[in-house]
This record gives structure tokens, sequence and C-alpha cells, in this order.
């Protein structure tokens, strides 16, 4: 019965694991998506428009689009490369399908451990109510002798 409850803990902290994992992976996915989504707003038709530039994530200073040939990519860790904003598209295209099958490859993963923690749950009710219902009929024994 111990095991049993090992069992079912190990399985909890893979499952809470893996749903973290999976819900990190679509934020990193929804954030890409979002900027090739907003790629689109980068055309000629939109030089010289005011926008607001971010300073931080709740500060911004008014300026003026100039260039809609090229974008700057945030590539990881500081890095900045300088794309043109087909390829900057691509590359978001290129990292939201990556994600995407890293979230098909961890979704039966986590599918199969929910399934082994079910499993492990009703063995485990099995044994409980086997042990109840053995002391009742010892209890009931006891009493009628």
């Amino acid at each position: 019965m111990q095991q049993l409850n090992q069992l079912s803990q190990s399985l909890e902290q893979e499952i809470e694991f893996l749903s973290s994992s999976l819900g990190q992976l679509k934020m990193a996915q929804q954030k890409f998506m979002e900027s090739q989504e907003c790629l689109t707003k980068v055309n000629t038709d939109n030089t010289g428009k005011s926008i607001l530039v971010p300073l931080t994530s709740s500060m911004y200073v008014p300026g003026q689009l100039s260039d809609t040939d090229n974008v700057l990519v945030d590539i990881g860790t500081g890095y900045y490369l300088e794309k043109t904003v087909s390829d900057a598209h691509e590359y978001f295209k290129r990292k939201t399908d990556f994600l995407t099958k890293q979230m098909e490859r961890v979704q039966p993963a986590l599918q199969e451990k929910y399934r082994a923690k079910q499993a492990v749950t009703e063995v485990l009710q099995l044994r409980v109510q086997a042990q109840l219902a053995a002391q009742h009929q010892q209890g009931a024994a006891t009493s009628k002798a």
C-alpha cells in the first residue's frame, strides 16, 4: 500500500511538471504568434505613422515608424537580429511550428501519466475497501465468539 502511495505521489509530480512544461510551451507559442501577427502592421502604408515604442513592459514613448523593410528580432538572452519583415515572419513561423511539435510530444506523455495515476488510484481504493471489509468481518467474527 505504501508503494502505491509513493507511486501515486511520483505520478502526481510528473503530471505537474508536464502540465507546467505544456503551459510554458503554450505561452512561448502565443508570444511568437503575436509577434508574427504584428508584422502585418509593418508595411509601406504605415511609414511615418506615429507609434508607441515600449521602453519597459509598462512605459512607452511616442515615435514614428521610419523603416518598414526591417525589424529587430529578439532571439533570446539579450541578442537581437535585424531581419527583413518576410524573414522575421518566417522565423516566427518556424518557432511556432517547432513549439507546436514539442507540445504534440508532451501531450501524449501527460495523458499517459493521467491514465497511470487513475489506475493507481483505483487500485488504492480497492485495497482500502478490501481492508475495511476484512476488518468488518473480523469485528463481526469476534463479537459472535
